[in-house]
C-alpha cells in the first residue's frame, strides 16, 4: 500500500480515528496552510524580484484572526457544534471546515486579481450588480442557516430548561435528555439532516464568504500591493490571501475545538453540567437568532430596495467586533459552571 492510498483510507475511515489523531489531522492542516504562506512569500521574493512588505503579510494575518471572530462565524460555528455533540459526535473539524470554506473566496478572488482578472473589480466594487448579487446569496443563506440553527437549538433550550428543573426535584437525568426534542426540532430535522459530518459545513463557509468582506479586504490589499510595488511575483503576493487564511482557519478551528470541549462536559457529567447546558444553548440560540434577523433584514433590505427605517438600520449594523463579547461570555458561563460543586 503505497502512502497516498494508506492516507485515501484513513480519510475514508477517518469517524473510528481517535479524537486526539483527528485533532493532529485539523491542526496539521492549519500548520501546512502557515507554512504554504511562508514559503510563497519566501519563494516569490528570491531571484531578483521586488520584496512584499513584510507589514502587509502582517496586516492580512491580523485581518483574518479579526475576522474569525466575527459575530456570524462564532454562532454558525457554536450552533453546528452543539448540533453534533447532542449527536454524541465529537466535531473537531467544524470550526476547520467552516473557515476553509469562507477562505476559498478569498483565495479564489486572490488568484483571480493576480491573474489580472479584471471582471472581480466588479464583484468588490459596491453598488455594481455582481456585488449585489453574491451579497445576496451570501446574506440570504447565512441568515437562513443561523435561523435554522437558532430555532433547532432554541427548541434544546426549552427541553434542557425542563430537565433541569425535573433534577432539581430530585430526578435522574438520561442522556437523551440532553438532546433537541419537540416540535422545532422535528420540523428542521429534515433539513439540518444534510449537515450530517462536519466536512458539510465547508459549503455553508463558502457561501457565507460570497458576501465578499472577506475578500474585499485581500482583494484591496493585493490590487494596492501591484499598484504600489512594481515587480512583485504573483507567487509573493498570493502570499497575502493564504495567510489571511491560515489565521482564520487556526482561530475559527480553535474555537470550534474550545465549543466542543465545553457542550461535551455537559453530556459527560450532566448532574453538575445540567444548569450551564440549559444556558449556554440559550446563548447559541439567542445568538443565531439574533445575527439572522440581522442578516435577513438586511437581506430584504437590499433585495427590494427598501428607505422604510427597520430594515435600513438592520443592513447598516456591523458585528464585526460582538464576536469577541460572545466568546467571552461563553468562557464565564463555562467557568462559573466548572466552579460550582456538584448538587447532590
Amino acid at each position: 500500500m503505497t502512502p497516498l492510498t494508506g492516507f485515501a483510507t484513513m480519510y475514508r475511515e477517518r469517524e473510528t480515528l481517535s479524537l486526539r489523531t483527528r485533532l493532529l489531522f485539523t491542526f496539521g492542516a492549519v500548520a501546512a496552510l502557515h507554512l504554504a504562506a511562508v514559503v510563497l512569500l519566501l519563494v516569490g521574493t528570491t531571484g531578483g524580484a521586488q520584496p512584499l512588505g513584510l507589514g502587509l503579510v502582517i496586516t492580512a494575518y491580523a485581518a483574518g484572526i479579526k475576522h474569525s471572530y466575527d459575530w456570524d462565524h462564532i454562532a454558525a460555528i457554536d450552533n453546528s457544534t452543539r448540533k453534533f455533540v447532542a449527536q454524541h459526535k465529537d466535531p473537531v473539524s467544524v470550526g476547520f471546515a467552516f473557515s476553509l470554506g469562507h477562505s476559498s473566496v478569498v483565495i479564489l478572488t486572490g488568484l483571480l486579481v493576480v491573474a489580472g482578472a479584471t471582471l472581480i473589480g466588479q464583484f468588490m466594487e459596491d453598488g455594481t450588480t455582481g456585488n449585489k448579487v453574491l451579497g445576496l446569496i451570501g446574506s440570504g443563506v447565512s441568515g437562513l442557516f443561523l435561523l435554522a440553527m437558532g430555532l433547532f437549538n432554541g427548541s434544546a433550550f426549552v427541553r434542557a430548561s425542563q430537565v433541569y428543573r425535573y433534577v432539581q426535584r430530585g430526578g435522574e437525568v438520561r442522556p437523551e435528555d440532553l438532546e433537541a426534542k419537540g416540535f422545532v426540532a422535528r420540523l428542521l430535522a429534515k433539513p439540518l439532516s444534510k449537515v450530517e459530518r462536519p466536512r458539510n459545513i465547508y459549503v455553508i463557509g463558502f457561501l457565507f464568504g460570497l458576501g465578499f468582506d472577506t475578500a474585499t479586504t485581500i482583494g484591496l490589499l493585493v490590487i494596492t500591493t501591484t499598484a504600489s510595488l512594481a515587480g512583485v511575483s504573483p507567487l509573493a503576493l498570493m502570499a497575502l490571501p493564504l495567510a489571511f487564511t491560515a489565521a482564520m482557519t487556526l482561530c475559527d478551528s480553535v474555537n470550534g475545538v474550545t465549543m466542543m470541549k465545553m457542550y461535551k462536559s455537559a453530556i459527560h457529567d450532566p448532574r453538575r453540567k445540567l444548569g450551564f447546558n440549559a444556558v449556554i444553548t440559550g446563548i447559541s440560540a439567542v445568538s443565531a437568532l439574533f445575527i439572522a434577523v440581522i442578516t435577513l433584514g438586511g437581506f430584504i433590505n437590499s433585495a427590494f430596495e427598501l428607505e422604510d427605517p427597520l430594515t435600513t438600520w438592520l443592513g447598516s449594523i456591523d458585528l464585526g467586533d460582538a464576536g469577541l463579547i460572545l466568546v467571552g461570555l461563553f468562557v464565564l458561563v463555562w467557568a462559573v459552571s466548572a466552579r460550582r460543586p456538584p448538587q447532590r
